[in-house]
C-alpha cells in the first residue's frame, strides 16, 4: 500500500485500485461503507435481516461491476445507486410473492433504531419508542422513489446531486420527491384529535 503515514486512501483511490486488479482494496471500502449501506437499505425495505443480505449483495455487485465504475466519480454515489436498485428489486420481488404480510415481515426483522437510550426509565422511553415506530411506519408507507430520496438526504446526508445520480433522475425531480415526502410525513405524523 503506497500511503503517506497517518493518511488512508480515498474511496475513489481504493476503487481505482480495485479496478486495476488489487482485490484487497475491497476490504477497506466495505469497512467504510457497510454500516451506512445497511442502514439505508433497512430504512427502505424495513427489515434488518433483508437489509443485511442486500448489503452483502451490494458489495458483491461493487466487486463484479467494478469495471463500470467511472474513474473520478464519487464512490458513495455509485454505491448508493447500486443499493437503491437492489432495494427496489427486492421490494418488487416481495410484492409479487406475498406469502407473508409486509407488516409481519417488517416486525420479524427488528430494526436499527437508536438504542442508545434503551436504558431510559419509564414513560420517556416508551414515548420515544412509540415516536420512532410512528416515524418508521410513516417513512415505510412512502412510495419507494420518495422514500429513497428522503432516506439518502435526511439519514445518509447525501446531496441532491448525489441522490439524483443514484436514482437516475434530475436534481429537480429529487427536490420534488423530498417536498412531497415531507408533506406526506407531516400529514401522517399529525396528532389525531
Amino acid at each position: 500500500m503506497d500511503v503517506e503515514a497517518g493518511s488512508s486512501p480515498s474511496d475513489e483511490e481504493l476503487m481505482s485500485r480495485l479496478q486495476d486488479g488489487d482485490d484487497s482494496a475491497l476490504g477497506p471500502l466495505m469497512q467504510h461503507w457497510e454500516l451506512s449501506v445497511r442502514r439505508f437499505l433497512f430504512r427502505i425495505v424495513g427489515n434488518a435481516a433483508e437489509a443485511e443480505d442486500l448489503a452483502q449483495e451490494v458489495f458483491v455487485r461493487v466487486y463484479t461491476r467494478r469495471s463500470t465504475y467511472r474513474k473520478g466519480a464519487r464512490f458513495s454515489t455509485w454505491c448508493f445507486s447500486i443499493a437503491t436498485n437492489q432495494a427496489r428489486n427486492r421490494l418488487r420481488w416481495w410484492r409479487r410473492r406475498p406469502t407473508v404480510s409486509l407488516g409481519a415481515w417488517t416486525d420479524a426483522g427488528g430494526d436499527y433504531a437508536d438504542d442508545s437510550r434503551a436504558g431510559e426509565p419509564g414513560p420517556t422511553a416508551v414515548a420515544r419508542r412509540e415516536q420512532i415506530a410512528a416515524i418508521q411506519s410513516a417513512v415505510a408507507s412512502l412510495p419507494v422513489d420518495m422514500r429513497t430520496a428522503l432516506v439518502l438526504f435526511e439519514y445518509e446526508e447525501r446531496s441532491v446531486a448525489e441522490i439524483a445520480a443514484a436514482q437516475g433522475c434530475s436534481a429537480k425531480a429529487v427536490e420534488n420527491r423530498l417536498y412531497r415526502a415531507r408533506l406526506q410525513l407531516k400529514q401522517a405524523l399529525r396528532p389525531k384529535d
